[in-house]
């Protein structure tokens, strides 16, 4: 049943295989999904937005901290959420330099 009746010299299943791979049915051959590269692009979205807001509330709780022991009330607030605000764009910075862009060499 395997073998091809009208002597092309290729199986069905060989046949049936080139067909689904020229039609992009074939799991190895089918390009990039869209949904996949959307879901990507939503998890460095979403990470840059942690990154951000994770900073600056540890630039915060440091700073109240030390304004709460110190007892300087605005001083080290103001300072370490700067601080941390510089630290959060730093990461960021960091993060969308080490994505890969399209048509980019590796030279300058």
């Amino acid at each position: 049943m395997d073998e091809d009746t009208a002597g092309s010299g290729k199986s069905f299943d060989q046949r049936l295989q080139a067909a689904r791979s020229r039609h992009g049915l074939d799991p190895e051959a089918r390009p990039p999904d869209q949904a996949a590269s959307d879901a990507t692009a939503m998890a460095v979205v979403f990470r840059v937005g942690v990154e951000l807001v994770s900073a600056l509330l540890v630039g915060l709780a440091i700073g109240w901290t030390l304004d709460h022991f110190l007892k300087t009330k605005p001083l080290f607030l103001i300072l370490f959420v700067l601080l941390g605000g510089v630290a959060g764009i730093l990461d960021v910075w960091r993060l969308v330099g080490a994505a890969p862009t399209i048509g980019r060499t590796g030279r300058h």
